[in-house]
């Protein structure tokens, strides 16, 4: 699905943008390639974490892929229920971020998870300092601290929405 400017989503976006959901088979090899190419620049490169990138959930995880124009900016993968629903791999492009991008894209996420899994509880484990960023949709904090290959986390739960 395709979100264009301003389209039929409720998500608003500007006109030089795309947000496109994909399930992992429906990605061709150029896009998975530019997909784990953008989340390591960021998660191993940028933040100089050596995770586990490839964890066994993208292929039954929907991507958001944001563009502007052809070039990728930013994603996020939906996880669907295993007992909860889970959003993860959140990344905006260095020089994108500060303009709202990633409120877009949860926004899209969570609008997405009420209408495929309508009523489920949605998790995520969050880098710390995002903590309030995520509490402005309603997580709450679930666990404490912990550290995930360099990276302080916690998990976050936030509330079953609906269609």
């Amino acid at each position: 699905m395709t979100i264009k400017a301003n389209g039929d989503s409720g998500v608003k976006i500007a006109a030089d943008m795309t947000l496109d959901w994909h399930d992992w088979a429906d990605l061709s090899a150029a896009q998975l390639y530019e997909l784990l190419q953008f989340r390591q620049a960021i998660f191993v490169v940028e933040q100089g974490s050596p995770y586990a990138d490839l964890d066994g959930r993208d292929a039954r995880a929907q991507h958001l892929l944001l563009r502007r124009g052809e070039q990728l900016i930013g994603c996020l993968r939906l996880i669907g229920p295993d007992p909860l629903v889970r959003i993860g791999r959140v990344a905006v492009k260095a020089g994108e971020r500060g303009r709202g991008l990633a409120r877009m894209m949860m926004e899209a996420a969570l609008q997405r998870a009420a209408e495929v899994y309508p009523h489920r509880d949605v998790a995520l484990s969050a880098q710390t300092y995002l903590a309030p960023f995520y509490q402005s949709f309603g997580f709450v904090i679930s666990s404490t601290p912990y550290d995930d290959y360099g990276v302080p986390h916690i998990d976050m739960i936030g509330p079953a929405r609906g269609v």
